[in-house]
């Protein structure tokens, strides 16, 4: 049951309340940007589907400037509440954020932005998250602790886990669904 005063103190109302909370949080439009050897069809974007309206555009991963427009194009017609980018992802989601296309909330998994040759910097006044596995073998952790260093400190978060930079045990143990929800109520609280 969710941890929340109410102000009629019954179970039927308690019940009434967590169905309103989680079909709030289910309804979670969610728009997710693959890495360069993700698809609609992987791991993650499958998990997001599960749980949110999600929504994963297929993208030539060898045309940058073409992925960036599929996701902008995206964003508009589908309106998600949070945009989460995976590795490559990362890079377009940052790019969409830098060119200011994408305002709202971000999820950056194991962003290859710096390695894509984008500005180690985020936009100020914009609540992003950033995931990284400390045995990330691909790209060194540090490039996210650099760009968590820039931006408004207050709506900047670093979250470094023990895990790969596929991030398997993240997206296996429901830590993906959790960090996208958390990230969701986090910036909803501050609007």
């Amino acid at each position: 049951m969710i941890g929340v005063a109410l102000p009629c103190g019954n179970l039927r109302c308690a019940a009434a309340a967590a169905a309103c909370y989680a079909s709030r949080v289910s309804n979670l439009r969610v728009q997710f940007i693959h890495g360069l050897e993700g698809s609609p069809q992987g791991s993650k974007a499958r998990v997001l589907a599960e749980h949110f309206d999600a929504k994963t555009p297929a993208m030539d991963t060898r045309d940058f400037e073409a992925s960036l427009r599929v996701q902008s194009e995206a964003l508009r017609s589908f309106r998600p509440d949070v945009l989460v980018g995976s590795s490559f992802g990362g890079a377009v989601a940052l790019a969409l954020l830098q060119r200011e296309l994408w305002q709202g909330p971000t999820l950056l998994l194991a962003q290859a932005a710096l390695r894509m040759g984008l500005a180690p910097q985020l936009p100020e006044g914009r609540v992003v998250w950033l995931v990284h596995g400390l045995a990330d073998t691909l790209i060194d952790v540090e490039e996210s602790r650099t760009l968590a260093r820039s931006g408004t400190p207050s709506l900047v978060r670093l979250i470094e886990v023990d895990d790969d930079h596929a991030l398997h045990a993240s997206v296996a143990s429901g830590r993906l669904v959790a960090w996208v929800r958390e990230l969701a109520e986090a910036a909803r609280a501050l609007s």
